[in-house]
Parts: C-alpha cells; structure tokens; sequence
C-alpha cells in the first residue's frame, strides 16, 4: 500500500477515535445540561442512555457485515454521515422526543465508525498492527481527558447544543477529506450467526457474556451519572459551579488513570493470565468504588483512581473471549452485543433508582454490578472451555 494512503487512513484513524473517547467520557456531563435545558428527569436520563447504547451495539453488529461487503472508504463515509445527523438532531433537538430519536442514531453513528476504524488499521499497517491500536487507544485516551475540561470551559458562556453542532460540522470535513484522497480498502472480521452456537453452548463463553453485561453495565452507571450524583453532594457547601469543575477534573484524572491501565495491559498479559487480571482488577474497582462511595463527601478525588482498574476489564475479557472461538469475527458480535445489553439495561436502572432512591442511592447500584462483575470472574477458566476441549 503506498504511503499516501497509509497516511490518510492514519488521521482518519486517529481523529475518529479522539471523537470517540471524548464523547464516551463526556455523555454524563452534557446530559446534565441536557437534564436542565429540556427537563429531563432522572428515569428519561436512564432512557437516553439505553437508546445511545442500543443504536451502538446494532451498528457493531451489522456494520462489519456491509464494511465487508461495500468497503471500507463506503462505509466509514455512511458512519460519518450518520453519526453527523445524529449530533445535529440532538443539537437541534426541541423537545426530549426528537432528543431520543437522534441520540440513538448518535450511538449507531459511533458504533460504525468504531466498527470502520478498527478495520483501517490492517488494511493501512499489515506489518504494524499492534503498534498502531496501542497509537489509536492513546489517541481515544487522549479525548476522554481533552473534552471534559473543554466542556467545562465552554459551558461557562454557550449551550450544550453548540458542542454538538460542533461535532457535526467536523464530520462535514471528514467526510469531504476520505472522498478526496487515496484511501485504504479494508474488511471488518465477519460475523457467522451460526458459530454463535458453540459459543453459546460453552458455560465459558456464556461466564464471559455476564461478566461483560456487569462490567459495562458498571462501567457506563459510573461515566453517565458521575457528574449528577456528584453535584448532588453537599462537598463542604461549594457552589454549583465549583462542583463542574471538579467534576471535569475528577472526569480528566479517571481517563489519565484508565489509559495508563491500558496501555499497561499489553505487557501484564504476557506475563500474567487472563483470569487473574479480571479477578485481580475486578476487586480492585469494587474496592476503589465503594470506599470512594464512603469518603464521597470529604475525598471525591478518589473516584478518580476506578480509572485504573476499569481500564483492563474490557480489553482483558474481550482477548479471553476471542481465544474461545475460531471464529473471532463471531466472537466479538456476541461480545458486543453482550455489551450492549449491559450499557443499556444498567442505563435505565440506575435512572430508574435515582428518581426513587435520589442521585445517591441510584449511583450505589454501581457497586451491585461490580459485586457481580467480581463473582462472575471466579467461574471463568479458558481451561474448561468445550470449544477449546473440542479443537
């Protein structure tokens, strides 16, 4: 492939997955403003992010399919264009109905062009790939910690609408750069609904699903409605104001802490199993959780050390999985959508409690799921995988 397009593909690669991380780790901000400008209540704030999860695990699964089929110039184009719709909607949205509506196709928009950039990188670096994944990780990294102390600036003088039209002007340049150059043709790994079987028939691989269903439905509890519980807090009587900042801040040290761990985790998993690491980090974000549950109030900065333990979780579940089939493809359509009934499901509980238990006593559901996260890793064992027995 030449260099040109090798290069192209780079800072497609590289852009999208700065949009990508700062938009995950800045939802729960921006639904905040979302929940004041259009009166969202804590049930409907559950609810939008069970949509966004929605239309995020269908594009995972069907997107690999037709970037296979169509290629991979076509289909990051279509997720760009979807993904710019969805952000202009929301912007524009006027009432919490028409809110919804884009913010699913926001979600299905994300999940393509995930799907599309990670097929960029072998088609553009054969020979290089993992040097490149850990490049788009820092990258993905690098927007978690930018955007929540950007938001917080802009929120001083503009609306959360703003943010979004932003975004969606920016895939307007996207899309107008891959059509003007040279770019890589490339296939997403395929996804055959008839291994899906095996896979369900393993208890394995079955351990696996749950555990990803806590660990994201965790995961996505703690970013979406950090920054409500937080302000909730009395926090020695600081102004509403002041509670932003150190939520943008909290938000900012989390994501330094999460892509440390993974990029330490690489190195870790040469040395160490699988199944230790998910033990091992499980207890420690539970751990790391609740006594930052407990000390709220007085330590609120400690939230930000779950970072660290969060960030080994998925990748680490996603290569014990991966190693279970033969049909890796396969394997990760069952991941994500394992995934996505996570996110969603854990969206519209913890809105639920918070609107009948209040902003704390939603939040504390997060440590239910990291309660069953960790129980779940002490039945995982590559070992006794019936697939595994079989090959």
């Amino acid at each position: 492939m030449s260099r040109g397009k090798s290069i192209h593909a780079l800072i497609i690669l590289m852009f999208t997955q700065f949009i990508s991380g700062g938009v995950t780790n800045t939802k729960g901000i921006v639904l905040d403003q979302v929940e004041q400008d259009l009166g969202l209540d804590m049930s409907q704030f559950g609810l939008v992010v069970f949509i966004f999860q929605l239309g995020f695990t269908l594009a995972s699964v069907l997107i690999g399919y037709y970037t296979d089929k169509k290629g991979l110039r076509i289909m990051t184009i279509i997720g760009s264009i979807i993904m710019g719709l969805g952000f202009l909607g929301t912007g524009l949205a006027p009432n919490i109905t028409f809110f919804l509506g884009f913010y699913m196709i926001v979600g299905f928009g994300l999940g393509s062009l995930g799907v599309a950039s990670n097929a960029i990188v072998p088609a553009a670096y054969p020979d290089r790939q993992n040097k490149m994944f850990n490049l788009a990780m820092g990258v993905y990294g690098l927007g978690m910690v930018v955007f929540p102390q950007f938001l917080n600036y802009l929120f001083q003088f503009a609306s959360w609408r703003y943010f979004y039209i932003g975004i969606a002007a920016s895939l307007v340049a996207v899309i107008i750069y891959i059509t003007s150059v040279h770019f890589p043709s490339g296939k997403a790994e395929k996804i055959d609904l008839k291994a899906f079987i095996p896979m369900l028939k393993d208890a394995q691989f079955v351990f696996l699903m749950f555990f990803l269903i806590f660990e994201v439905s965790a995961e996505v509890s703690f970013m979406n409605f950090f920054p409500s519980y937080l302000k909730s807090l009395d926090l020695g009587g600081i102004s509403t104001a002041a509670k932003e900042d150190m939520v943008a801040t909290i938000l900012s040290l989390f994501s330094v802490f999460f892509m440390a761990g993974r990029l330490a985790i690489a190195y870790l998993t040469n040395w160490i199993n699988e199944r230790i690491i998910l033990i091992t980090f499980s207890a420690g974000s539970l751990l790391m959780v609740g006594i930052s549950f407990l000390f709220a109030n007085d330590f609120p900065y400690l939230f930000s050390g779950a970072g660290l333990f969060f960030s080994t979780l998925f990748p680490t579940a996603t290569a014990f999985g991966t190693q279970l089939s033969k049909t890796g493809g396969s394997a990760l359509g069952l991941i994500y959508i394992a995934s996505g009934i996570g996110g969603g499901i854990a969206g519209y509980i913890v809105g639920l409690a918070s609107e009948m238990f209040g902003q704390a006593g939603g939040f504390s559901i997060v440590l239910i799921f990291l309660l069953l996260m960790l129980v779940t890793t002490f039945f995982m064992n590559s070992k006794k995988s019936s697939q595994l027995k079989e090959s």
